[in-house]
Parts: C-alpha cells; sequence; structure tokens
C-alpha cells in the first residue's frame, strides 16, 4: 500500500473537480458564440481524436510508467484551461478540446490503476468512492463560489479554473511510481498492445458491460452538462435557481461513498441494472413534464444515478485485468466506451436544436438498452 498516493489522487480529484464555469458551461460557449450544434460537433470531435489516442497511449503510459503519466497529463490539463480562459469563438474551444482529447485520452485508466495498485484488494471500491467523492466535492464547493460571488462574470469563473488545475498539477509532482508502472517501463512493447486489445475485445462479458457504461455515461455527460441548462430555462428558471440547482444536482455527486456498502448489501447485478432504469425514468420525466421541481428532481436522479455507478463500474473493470499492462487494457475499455460518444453526441445536438423534449426521450431509451446489457453482462459468467 503506497498511501502517500492515494491522498495526492484524492487530493488531484478534488483540485480537478473546482470547475468554476461548470454551472453555466452552456451558457458560456453560447456567449462566446457557439450554439448546441457546434458545441456538440466539437465533442464529437473530441471524442474521435480520444479514440485514436487510446490505445496508443496506454501503451505509453505501460512503457514510460504511470506517475510520467499523470506529470504530463496534469500538465497539459492546466494549459487547456488556459486556453479556455482566453477562448472566443469556435476554434478557440475547438483547441480546448484537442488538448482535453489528449489529457483525457493519457489519464484513461492510468489515475485509476495508480490508485487500484496503490491500495489492497478489498479496499478498491471504497477508495473508488471516496475519489469519486472527492471530485464531487470540488465541484460544489467551485459551484457554492459561483452562485454567492462570481455570478455572470464568465472569465473570472474560467480563470479560478485555472488556478485550480495548477494546483492539481502541482500535486502530481509528488506521486510515487507504482510497482508495476515500475515493470512495464522496462518490459511493454508494441506487441503487448495487440495482444491487450485482443483479450479484451474477445470478451463479450466486458464488451456488453462496457457498451452499457458507455451508454450511461454519454447520457449522463450530454444531459446534465449541456441539456439540463437547456431544460432549466425551458421550464421558465431563473439564472440564480439555475446555479442552485447545479449545487443541488451535484450534491447527489457525494453518494458515491455509498456505492460500495450497497453493491455489498443487493449485489452487482442488481444495483446497476436499477441504476440504468433509474437513470432512465429520470431521462423519461425530462421529456415529459417541463416543469421546474420537475426537471431538477429529474437531473438529480441521473446524476445519483451516474455516481453510484461510477466506482462500481471502474471496480469491474479492474477486476477482470490480470498482468502488467494494465492501462493499455483499460484503454481498450475506454475506446468502446467512448467510440459510442461521437454519434450519441451528434445525434443529442441535432435532436436538441429541433426539439429538446426528443434528446430526453432518446436517453432514456439508450439507459433502459443499458440495463439489459447490463444484465446479460452477468448471466455470461
Amino acid at each position: 500500500m503506497i498511501k502517500r498516493n492515494i491522498y495526492l489522487l484524492w487530493g488531484i480529484a478534488l483540485l480537478q473537480g473546482m470547475v468554476f464555469y461548470a454551472p453555466v458551461a452552456t451558457l458560456y460557449r453560447q456567449a462566446a458564440g457557439l450554439g448546441i450544434f457546434h458545441i456538440t460537433l466539437i465533442e464529437s470531435i473530441s471524442l474521435a481524436l480520444m479514440l485514436l489516442l487510446e490505445i496508443p497511449w496506454g501503451w505509453l503510459a505501460d512503457r514510460i510508467g504511470y506517475r510520467k503519466t499523470m506529470l504530463i497529463c496534469c500538465f497539459l490539463y492546466f494549459v487547456s484551461k488556459i486556453v479556455f480562459w482566453k477562448a472566443a469563438g469556435f476554434p478557440g474551444f475547438l483547441l480546448e478540446r484537442i488538448l482535453l482529447s489528449v489529457v483525457c485520452a493519457g489519464l484513461s485508466g492510468v489515475d485509476s490503476t495508480m490508485l487500484y495498485l496503490s491500495c489492497s484488494e478489498e479496499d478498491s471500491h471504497r477508495a473508488f468512492s471516496v475519489y469519486e467523492n472527492l471530485g464531487q466535492l470540488g465541484i460544489l464547493a467551485a459551484a457554492g463560489m459561483h452562485a454567492v460571488w462570481i455570478g455572470a462574470n464568465y472569465r473570472l469563473a474560467a480563470f479560478l479554473t485555472v488556478c485550480s488545475y495548477g494546483a492539481a498539477m502541482l500535486l502530481s509532482f509528488g506521486l510515487q511510481e507504482v510497482s508495476a508502472g515500475s515493470a512495464a517501463a522496462r518490459k511493454n512493447t508494441p506487441a503487448d498492445m495487440l495482444t491487450v486489445l485482443k483479450k479484451q475485445l474477445g470478451n463479450p462479458k466486458v464488451l456488453l458491460l462496457l457498451i452499457a457504461v458507455g451508454l450511461l455515461n454519454e447520457c449522463h455527460q450530454t444531459i446534465t452538462v449541456f441539456l439540463s441548462q437547456l431544460q432549466y430555462i425551458r421550464s421558465g428558471m431563473s439564472h440564480g435557481a439555475i446555479s442552485l440547482a447545479y449545487i443541488l444536482v451535484n450534491l447527489l455527486g457525494l453518494t458515491g461513498g455509498f456505492s460500495a456498502a450497497l453493491c455489498r448489501k443487493v449485489g452487482a447485478k442488481t444495483m446497476g441494472a436499477g441504476l440504468f432504469l433509474l437513470a432512465s425514468i429520470s431521462c423519461l420525466l425530462l421529456g415529459l413534464y417541463p416543469l421546474p421541481a420537475v426537471s431538477v428532481l429529474a437531473v438529480m436522479l441521473l446524476q445519483l444515478s451516474f455516481s453510484l455507478m461510477q466506482p462500481l463500474q471502474m471496480d469491474l473493470q479492474n477486476r477482470q485485468i490480470t498482468g502488467r499492462n494494465r492501462a493499455t487494457a483499460l484503454s481498450v475499455n475506454a475506446l468502446v466506451m467512448e467510440s459510442l460518444g461521437i454519434f450519441l453526441n451528434l445525434l443529442f445536438g441535432r435532436l436538441a436544436d429541433v426539439q429538446l423534449e426528443a434528446a430526453m426521450f432518446l436517453g432514456a431509451a439508450l439507459c433502459g438498452f443499458g440495463a439489459i446489457l447490463y444484465s446479460f453482462s452477468f448471466s455470461r459468467q
């Protein structure tokens, strides 16, 4: 066990959760001249680049070590926030997302690998739960400051985010390499990348899990980050009410800390399937009832299902991986999940431009389908 790594990774999660412009992320971009379709187009381009970089980055991380990968990615994360702070128009925000694609592809699996290998196996689910919770605490702290102080000063919110990510970058220098990362740096070869790719994609149980989780992740990301603000405006909520709703929604993110305990009580299969169905119901409510209270409640339920699911799916992924090329395997997993986002982002964006409720109904259908796939992934054991 490497306690220092655990605490530093938790601290990085807290600081990188402090995105001060998050409550008005869509409004921020619209004020800079972007439409919803442009926003989702940038997201799709970003995801496509991530797909190209996922496996090479995973192989490189196994090659150079996990600590070096964390250092590089935390630095680039910091730079991306500077670009966002200064961005004006489509080119600037596209550049920010390109940098973010490089970072997310690099971090994909590396942060969870370091955390998993820095603690005992029996404590891994709890460690992931705390990791997710601290990220949510960062979001809440930033949202609270936005509500009481920042308000409509979008550029100030972006500058404060730069400061937070700079602090996270400094913490990354204190990380210690885990033994698996050191061994991988000595032994990993290009042929290993192909071997891991075949192994992961040839496992039906894993594929079903990844597709299911990918559907939930994309619905959650698109609706809570982008479409929820449009839903709130559609229901007649004020700017202050939207900030308050954002805080309430992200309070539910703290429920990720209960994921391990809930899983022990009801089992991974029942818990996961129930969370997918809860997400489906929440999307259905958003499409049917454009009312302030119902809209906020529905987004809260979607956040609840996602927050409880994240530690569980991270633990399930890590437990089925054996061998030294752990980052490569997790990058393959991320490749499967993120490939769904390229098409789904554009589809959500186009539907939202035409009719917002149609996008919500799409989310309901996708989460319902995810529940079926998730359940089948356990029936194949």
